[in-house]
């Protein structure tokens, strides 16, 4: 067969996934404070997207799942008229593809916690009937006070410390000591060598003792220690119960942590009384005297669902109080269009109102999809929001995207840095799905967090005479049911930070001698 060049028609299918289908699926695995940030960067970017309030002429974000939304008006002629033609007729109201029947919606307030008659008023629809899903407005507007607002300032372990330097330092000593508070961690350990201090400021070592020495009479008392021991001495000493007795046993810690109470007893020359006298001391002094001083920012966990339960039925609602209210501002949109610009300026515009279209939908179908995940979520796991965590069922993700007949990518990005806020706590969505541990009577599989709860319960319940090992903490759980094997039963104890049978023996034993 020859070879030579020659054209050829040739028909394929592929999938693709536009831009528009990308944003969707990176907005689907956002938060309510992602999102938020998110929607503060279109707002800059589109010109025809702005926050609501008052009635500016736009189109609502998203109203809920009983949202109805009207065609826009066709010509008489039959053929569809695009936004084009309708804003070249001075109708660019009319091209309203997001519209809202105002009149049959009932909208929230920022919370579930709000309107409780409206919620009341729901509750006969719970999990089988429509759900309530609050939109995406509600006070996120610029003029309203945050919760952040009323945060308290917290001083820092350093800002204290150097208020207090000023005061009771000076001269050399003074710069020595301010940089040496740098040094110290926010537990109130100094965290650097007294001889490089020495060389890094050109300053005798001594010189940088006398600076320690004046920090070590700052508040807290123990801070600046440079291990555990002189941290709990600074502290007996400020007491007045630093005593050799006392200096013994704080120098052989290793031995109490041991639950070496003979040895200790012969080291410090005392009897039971003194012995326990001188634990219960340290007991009472602060290992991490820092920590009581804010540091880093704790940023508060907000929820993005609130469950809540009402009549026998549950109501799973959107928290709106963190999202904007987003609006497409049409007659900006008709303004604009209305002068004579060059082509890629109405380009650029119709762009921009396609893009903030798609926006509005794709928030709209984010709602609708949390709100599908989560309603299958609440149906399969009801008995943990009626009876705790010891009725938590194992479940996956594909088993709930079986259910709502999606695919578990779906799912799992719905789940995702996303927090359920209900009468029993707020959890992570992920908290929801755990492995299964087989029953012993053949019966239903549990769920592994409800065998971590029955194992904490039994080692809280244990007699200090009598604790209980890992081989009879599986007999336990068998006779309740549960069909585990020990190594199983370690890892999950060492998960709930629980010792040991023989840590834990130490530390009823050290318990006993207070």
């Amino acid at each position: 067969m020859a070879l030579g060049p020659r054209l050829d028609l040739r028909q394929s299918q592929s999938l693709v996934m536009t831009p528009q289908l990308q944003q969707a699926i990176r907005l689907l695995a956002l938060s309510n404070i992602e999102i938020e940030a998110f929607i503060g960067e279109e707002l800059e970017r589109n010109p025809l997207l702005e926050l609501g309030g008052e009635d500016t002429g736009g189109d609502v974000a998203s109203s809920g799942v009983d949202a109805t939304f009207d065609a826009p008006a066709a010509p008489a002629d039959g053929d569809p008229a695009g936004s084009d033609e309708l804003i070249g007729a001075g109708m660019g109201e009319i091209d309203r593809p997001l519209d809202i029947d105002l009149g049959g919606e009932v909208f929230h307030h920022d919370c579930a916690s709000d309107g409780p008659d409206r919620v009341a008023g729901e509750a006969s629809g719970g999990l089988d009937g429509a759900l309530s899903l609050n939109d995406i407005s509600t006070g996120g507007g610029a003029d309203s006070d945050g919760w952040e607002d009323s945060l308290e300032y917290d001083l820092t372990l350093r800002e204290h410390l150097h208020a207090q330097a000023g005061m009771a330092m000076s001269g050399v000593t003074l710069f020595i000591g301010r940089h040496l508070i740098e040094l110290i961690d926010e537990n109130g350990y100094l965290r650097g060598d007294l001889l490089q201090v020495s060389h890094q400021l050109g300053v005798p070592l001594g010189e940088v003792e006398t600076a320690l020495a004046a920090i070590h009479t700052l508040e807290p008392t123990g801070v600046g220690a440079r291990d555990l021991a002189e941290c709990l001495a600074l502290q007996a000493k400020e007491a007045d119960r630093y005593d050799p007795c006392m200096a013994r046993l704080i120098d052989n810690l290793e031995l109490l942590a041991r639950g070496a109470l003979p040895q200790l007893k012969r080291l410090c020359r005392v009897d039971d009384e003194d012995l326990a006298d001188m634990i219960a001391e340290l007991r009472q002094y602060d290992p991490k005297p820092g920590s009581r001083f804010g540091g880093a920012s704790v940023e508060a966990v907000v929820p993005d669902l609130f469950v809540l339960e009402r009549e026998g039925k549950w109501m799973i609602e959107i928290n709106s109080g963190t999202l904007p209210r987003l609006l497409v501002n049409r007659s900006y949109h008709v303004s604009l269009s209305g002068g004579r610009h060059d082509a890629k300026s109405k380009a650029w515009l119709s762009e921009c109102l396609a893009e903030a279209n798609w926006l509005l939908k794709a928030l709209d179908q984010r709602q609708r999809t949390i709100i599908k995940v989560a309603s299958e979520i609440v149906k399969q796991q009801e008995g943990f929001f009626r009876n705790g965590v010891t009725q938590l069922r194992p479940l996956t993700l594909r088993s709930v995207a079986d259910a709502i007949e999606m695919h578990e990518s779906t799912v799992s990005r719905v789940t995702s840095h996303k927090y359920l806020s209900c009468a029993r706590g707020l959890f992570e969505l992920k908290y929801f799905f755990t492995s299964a541990i087989q029953a012993t009577d053949g019966g239903d599989a549990v769920s592994a967090s409800a065998v971590k709860s029955h194992i904490k319960t039994l080692i809280d319940e244990e007699d200090a005479k009598n604790i209980l090992s890992d081989d009879q903490l599986v007999d336990l759980l068998k006779e309740r049911g549960f069909d585990i094997a020990r190594r199983t039963v370690a890892k999950y104890r060492e998960a709930l930070g629980l010792g040991s049978s023989v840590q834990r023996r130490r530390q009823k034993k050290l318990q006993g001698a207070r």
